[in-house]
């Protein structure tokens, strides 16, 4: 069964706090708009790399690389895809230092990335995917900066979940940038959520999430390694989103990063990830 046709459990958010004028921007480039494209057809040949963006636009900006991400985006809204969230990447620095990148980027999350807990993934339809261990918050109130703090984002959180997130990229990762990795949605292919819980009473710094692999433990970390406190991903998304004229709104998905490097996903095995207090998330890979 597609990612999109299985009940995740989760809704899009009632609405997108200044999302929809960035990701329908009438002042999108046309090269923008072409290498978007580019990167959405990619996605149905896996056996084909798409050249750097940065290779071929060697002035493209940040900036530039986040139009490329939300034109992206749109093109699968238009197409029927429902948006869920965000996610925060390369926030640890076992990340950063797996990639080659010394700084977060961000990307969106579509209902047609998300698989249930306990779902089937056919890794054939993906190019080289890896796959990470995650602490996810589910957003209760709108959060819009700038001059977010760390307690505003507290506030704003109304669950958290143990997570798994399948990365993959349609680019030959030799040489990457962060512009690059931006603006093909900062990797994220597929996502998986466990239960949220309350997120009152808990140290996340100090959750301890594993990543186990037919059972066998392959890779762990404390909450404590994405940015010193996973809500911190939160509040750097707010301030990022802020520099665009958009927000976080009630009912967001957000993925805050891996705390630990990312592992090459495991064909015909299952993944799970769990933490003492955040329970666990199972996938399947075929």
């Amino acid at each position: 069964m597609s990612a999109h046709l299985v009940d995740t459990g989760v809704r899009s958010p009632a609405h997108r706090n200044g999302l929809d004028q960035i990701l329908s921007n009438p002042d999108l480039a046309g090269w923008q708009d072409e290498e978007a494209r580019r990167l959405f057809f990619a996605e149905h040949d896996v056996h084909k790399d798409v050249p750097l963006l940065t290779e071929r636009r060697p002035s493209m900006t940040l900036e530039d690389a986040y139009q490329v991400q939300w034109r992206g985006a749109a093109l699968r809204i238009e197409r029927g895809a429902r948006f869920l969230g965000h996610k925060v990447g390369l926030t640890s620095e076992a990340m950063q230092h797996q990639v080659g990148i010394g700084e977060p980027d961000s990307g969106i999350l579509l209902d047609t990335m998300a698989v249930a807990n306990g779902g089937t993934l056919l890794a054939r339809k993906l190019r080289t995917p890896r796959v990470e261990a995650e602490i996810a918050f589910l957003l209760g109130d709108d959060l819009v900066g700038p001059g977010i703090s760390d307690g505003d984002a507290r506030e704003a959180v109304s669950g958290v979940c143990v997570s798994l997130e399948v990365i993959d990229s349609r680019f030959d990762l030799a040489g990457i940038t962060l512009a690059d990795s931006v603006a093909d949605n900062a990797g994220c292919a597929r996502f998986v959520l466990g239960d949220v819980v309350a997120v009152e009473g808990l140290n996340l710094p100090d959750e301890d999430v594993a990543i186990r692999v037919a059972g066998q433990t392959v890779g762990h970390g404390r909450g404590r390694e994405v940015l010193g406190d996973p809500i911190r991903s939160v509040v750097w998304l707010a301030e990022r989103l802020a520099g665009f004229g958009a927000g976080l709104a009630a009912g967001d998905i957000v993925l805050t990063g891996a705390v630990h490097g990312s592992i090459p996903l495991p064909r015909g095995e299952s993944v799970s990830a769990s933490s003492p207090h955040l329970g666990s998330v199972v996938l399947h890979v075929s």
